[in-house]
């Protein structure tokens, strides 16, 4: 059994690179997306600057996923406000 350890307060995940958030420096992070019915496309990149996307992935409605990245990476999603997020740690 997995258990999380939570380690910040669950925020909107902002909807662009400009505001993206590194969840205060975390390496794991929960994302919810609490839409019933709309998927959206998150993005991790190196900084807010625009230039350097790592990668991004799709977050459907409804689905619950734990990001790993390193401390200084930004997260930010397509649009809308039903995706939230908090950092997150595992412990045995």
């Amino acid at each position: 059994m997995t258990r999380i350890l939570v380690k910040g307060t669950q925020i909107t995940v902002p909807n662009s690179v400009g505001a993206a958030t590194s969840f205060s420096n975390a390496t794991c992070v929960r994302l919810v997306n609490s839409s019933g019915s709309t998927g959206r496309v998150v993005t991790v990149a190196e900084n807010n600057g625009g230039s350097a996307t790592i990668g991004t992935f799709s977050l459907l409605a409804g689905q619950t996923e734990i990001l790993e990245k390193n401390p200084t990476d930004v997260v930010f999603v397509g649009g809308g406000t039903d995706v939230v997020g908090a950092a997150v740690g595992f412990t045995n």
